[in-house]
């Protein structure tokens, strides 16, 4: 008897599945971490705030776009097959050719081995320094191991159906939403009563006196270096469109994805701005390097860029620490389930399509693309063992938002190419805040060029080097045709 599983998808994802995708994808480790490079960069509270305040302002815009495009398309793939639909297939390839090895596969990577590491504070012999494996030049540590351990842990537990990965989506995110409440609430209380200095008549002053190693504070004009400080806010913003990869999988699509790409960001950017405002009123922004104390290398230099760690120490003392590990553990855990979940959906299009290796095309008796995912545990797990995830990740944010141009650039022609196309749901603030958001978009995306080529150029390439591969695989195909 025909089995139906293996051709369609199982319709499980309702709205509050949904938001929970789009929530706990973005939510990993950033919002832990990222909080003191931008410091160093913007050398002022209030600018801190207003790069979390515009990154969450972004982030809420695309959404509402990108909103429209997935009521017209409710297909698997998302954003891939918006690419394909509006520029042709060759612009849909050069997006899953850039989401397997850099955005989604080194985000993928590093998270795992976030993940990895700060088990490692859990379980000191979770280390680097102690090998697993060494056999010539070939050295594996219980680092790497466990964070591919974790990837194929993962990736198992989604190959057992969009139920059980949903189920892990849910509960991780519903705790991860609640470790934010709890830093925000506990930090508030104890912060609550005293005078922090970051918000007195200098919140906005950047420090220029020379005292203090901020990059760019004097010699990077005050915008753009907010801009630049941003890579750190967009990059643990990311992730928030996954939820269009699993569209095949949601009931109603057409309502429900857009109504959780809104929800999920409008939440995501709530908490993000509350974590950071919660960090200013326990810990003063400005520090020193040499500083022993907690307090004396404030948020600019929070011991290994761990501000959250150091925020929770000035409320509970030396168990901060282990706590933090825990959250993180939990934290980067969920994040990942829903980046593995979503993404082998995109190679599923890529491979209906015959831009991707045949067998991912395929759903187990499961409903999932279960090679589909395999393939890209097999990647993930490279990279970790490369070392090469934390360079992939100086790529991401550019790369993102190379393509989030093209994608909200999309919204214009398919209202020119499908007037009459059903639309459930309609961009909000047409054509103004699309264009609002490209703006924003080129502005960053010039300063990267201009002072922070590392972020830019190589990631650029990674992109580019999909054309000459796009038209050596359709040659491939031509041949193959012919024979």
């Amino acid at each position: 008897m025909h089995d139906q599983a293996k051709d369609s998808f199982h319709r499980k994802l309702n709205l509050f599945d949904s938001s929970a995708m789009v929530i706990g994808s973005m939510i990993g480790s950033g919002i832990f971490i990222v909080s003191a490079e931008m410091a160093r960069g913007v050398g002022a509270p209030g600018w801190l705030l207003a790069a979390w305040a515009i990154t969450g302002l972004m982030t809420v815009l695309a959404a509402m776009s990108f909103g429209e495009m997935a009521s017209v398309f409710p297909h698997a793939g998302g954003l891939y097959v918006y690419l394909r639909e509006a520029y042709g297939p060759l612009f849909g390839f050069l997006y899953g050719w850039t989401h397997l090895l850099v955005i989604q596969g080194g985000t993928i990577a590093a998270v795992a081995m976030a993940f990895s590491k700060y088990l490692g504070v859990i379980f000191p012999s979770v280390s680097s320094y102690n090998l697993f494996l060494h056999v010539g030049s070939v050295e594996i540590d219980f680092v790497e191991l466990i964070a591919i351990f974790s990837i194929i842990l993962i990736t198992w537990i989604n190959s057992k159906g969009i139920e059980e990965g949903k189920i892990v989506q849910n509960v991780f995110t519903v705790l991860k939403i609640a470790i934010l409440l709890f830093i925000i609430l506990v930090g508030l209380w104890f912060a609550a009563g005293t005078d922090s200095a970051n918000f007195d008549s200098n919140a906005f002053k950047r420090s220029t006196d020379g005292t203090m190693d901020i990059p760019g504070a004097v010699t990077i004009p005050l915008f753009a270096a907010v801009a630049i400080s941003m890579v750190g806010s967009l990059f643990s913003s990311d992730a928030w469109y996954n939820i269009t990869f699993a569209s095949g999988e949601v009931m109603n699509p057409r309502k429900t994805i857009p109504r959780s790409m809104i929800i999920g960001t409008i939440v995501v950017a709530v908490l993000y701005f509350l974590v950071n405002f919660t960090y200013l009123k326990i810990l003063p922004l400005r520090g020193s390097p040499e500083d022993l104390s907690v307090l004396g290398r404030g948020i600019q230099f929070a011991e290994e860029d761990r501000v959250a760690t150091a925020a929770m120490f000035q409320v509970l003392g030396k168990s901060a620490e282990m706590l933090i590990a825990i959250v993180l553990v939990i934290s980067t855990f969920g994040c990942n389930n829903g980046l593995i979940l979503s993404g082998a959906r995109v190679y599923y299009a890529m491979a209906k399509d015959n831009l991707f290796f045949k067998p991912a095309s395929f759903l187990n008796k499961k409903g999932v693309p279960g090679i589909g995912l395999t393939i890209q545990a097999v990647w993930c797990s490279l990279l970790c063992l490369s070392g090469t995830y934390s360079q992939l990740l100086l790529y991401v944010v550019f790369a993102v938002l190379l393509f989030n141009i093209l994608l909200i650039a999309a919204l214009f022609v398919f209202r020119y190419k499908l007037p009459d196309a059903e639309r459930p749901y309609k961009a909000v603030g047409y054509p103004v805040v699309p264009i609002l958001y490209i703006a924003l978009c080129a502005f960053i995306m010039g300063v990267l060029l201009i002072y922070k080529p590392e972020y830019t150029w190589r990631g650029l390439i990674v992109a580019l080097a999909g054309i000459p591969v796009y038209y050596i695989w359709m040659w491939r195909r031509k041949q193959r045709k012919l024979q």
